[in-house]
């Protein structure tokens, strides 16, 4: 394998193209996160009509995913400065995804017509779970944040 100028030049070449690659997602993650803010918005206005806690559900669901996406968006940012991704942003993110799926198979389950006992359990299973999920990704935050930066490889 050939060393010197023009293996450099291949390498210098393509982490300018893995920079343009985590830009472009970057940006279409803080794109993303605004249309959905401010479709988030124009549902929530038109479905208040018809129900206030629904539409605040339903709000409080997208702005979640908002959030999601801006974490997502500050993590690329981050990479960037740095050239290290750490762990902790993905716990938060998998906290909120987490915390959305509770409130969204709440919603589901308050406003459903065929509440049967099965289904209720499911949904009990459900909620457990990701309760679990959660306090383990705590216990993860926790974990992570004692270890001293240096230390990581």
């Amino acid at each position: 394998m050939e060393n010197g100028p023009r293996q450099n030049l291949w390498i210098r070449w393509m982490e300018t193209l893995d920079g343009l690659g985590y830009i472009t997602a970057g940006f279409s993650f803080l794109v993303l996160g605004m249309v959905v803010f401010a479709h988030a918005w124009y549902a929530f206005l038109t479905k208040i009509a018809a129900g206030v806690l629904p539409a605040a559900l339903s709000l409080i669901h997208d702005l979640l995913l908002v959030v999601i996406l801006l974490e997502l968006f500050r993590t690329i940012i981050n990479f960037l400065k740095t050239h290290v991704i750490t762990l902790e942003p993905f716990l938060y993110i998998c906290i909120i995804a987490s915390t959305r799926r509770i409130l969204t198979t709440g919603a589901e389950t308050a406003y459903s017509e065929n509440l049967t006992t099965e289904v209720f359990h499911r949904y009990l299973l459900d909620v457990s779970v990701n309760v679990l999920v959660i306090v383990a990704l705590v216990v993860a935050v926790f974990l992570a944040r004692r270890v001293p930066p240096a230390s990581l490889p």
